[in-house]
């Protein structure tokens, strides 16, 4: 499926030839999910597609799957698992609804009103190419009541209605998280320019968006503010981008807060981990260690930390490339799913 959608994605406007139905289907779906959600520019939703694309690299999925192999065999009983899916970025559920089918379960998808067509797409596209999961997907206009098990993701005020209505099933239900990056000083412009992507793909809305950096004393930040600003300018080109900007400079203005410009993207020096879209965070340490420190009091609130001198830290401009591997909250659904 992985060709299909890149063959689709790398078509230029309007060439359709030699592509199936649901591959035109899908494009069409992705002009759409363009025009309903402001956030979801083509760039963007190109960019969260060519991410599903490495996902379904089959090697890479038969690294994945090989530790599950004797627990996916052993599976007796079909659970039909609910997945309520966010819609801060495009297709963002794709993930569960992978675990879920490759667990042999059946997926029962609550897409987000937001994100209401890339899914549908995706799910018509799989079943032309192999039928047999016809069946296997339901995809839902609202939540139902009864689920076998639930796998639900939204902000932090959602989650205690997940709590409230699906607490007493077996269940994965994930709040809002975060991720920071580590700077000292010693980073490469080719570092920077990774940060960049780290900070601003998305617009920012991923919980894999960088939303705070922590850096080390007399970091100079207004050297890192040039850098960036070399990487920052398609962020001009969204409307709801430049509105939120708008917003949060004036209110930091108002309220006679400090704050450093970068045209297309605001710094402000906080102890806040999480950030308004287009403001970073930024907060000094006196070592390493104190970061390391600040990085385990906070854990249940950061996704991942974009850092080679962090244990487990991922790679600058590595944030949104997730592995298939890569669990969201650290939490192994697929053990989850095997476990039903």
């Amino acid at each position: 499926m992985g060709n299909q959608i890149n063959d689709a994605l790398t078509r230029k406007e309007s060439d359709y030839e030699g592509l199936s139905k649901q591959q035109i289907n899908l494009l069409v779906q992705i002009k759409k999910a363009g025009i309903e959600n402001g956030w979801f520019s083509k760039e963007m939703v190109d960019r969260a597609f060519q991410g599903i694309v490495r996902m379904l690299n089959e090697d890479q999925l038969e690294k994945w799957i090989e530790p599950y192999i004797k627990e996916m065999n052993s599976v007796n009983e079909i659970k039909e698992v609910g997945i309520i899916m966010a819609g801060n970025i495009p297709a963002v559920g794709f993930h569960d609804l992978l675990c879920v089918l490759v667990s042999g379960h059946k997926a029962v998808v609550k897409t987000s009103s937001e994100d209401s067509l890339l899914i549908p797409g995706i799910v018509d596209l799989l079943i032309s190419i192999d039928n047999s999961f016809s069946d296997k997907v339901i995809i839902l206009k609202a939540p139902r009541s009864k689920y076998d098990a639930v796998i639900a993701t939204g902000s932090n005020n959602s989650a205690r209605y997940f709590e409230q209505y699906f607490g007493k099933y077996p269940h994965i239900i994930r709040k809002s998280r975060t991720s920071v990056a580590v700077l000292t000083g010693e980073e490469t412009k080719q570092d920077i320019s990774g940060l960049a992507k780290d900070l601003f793909t998305y617009y920012g809305l991923g919980c894999r968006n960088v939303s705070k950096l922590l850096v080390t004393k007399d970091f100079d930040i207004q050297k890192l503010i040039n850098e960036l600003i070399k990487h920052s300018d398609h962020l001009k080109s969204n409307g709801k981008y430049q509105n939120n900007i708008d917003y949060n400079k004036s209110i930091l203005i108002i309220n006679k807060e400090a704050f450093l410009d970068g045209g297309t993207f605001l710094l402000k020096e906080d102890k806040s981990l999480h950030s308004p879209i287009s403001v970073t965070f930024y907060e000094q340490f006196d070592s390493i260690n104190e970061i390391s420190e600040y990085i385990t009091t906070h854990e249940n609130e950061i996704q991942c930390v974009v850092s080679p001198k962090i244990k487990r830290g991922v790679s600058f401009g590595e944030a949104q490339l997730p592995k298939v591997s890569d669990y969201a909250d650290k939490v192994d659904t697929m053990q989850f799913l095997l476990s039903l």
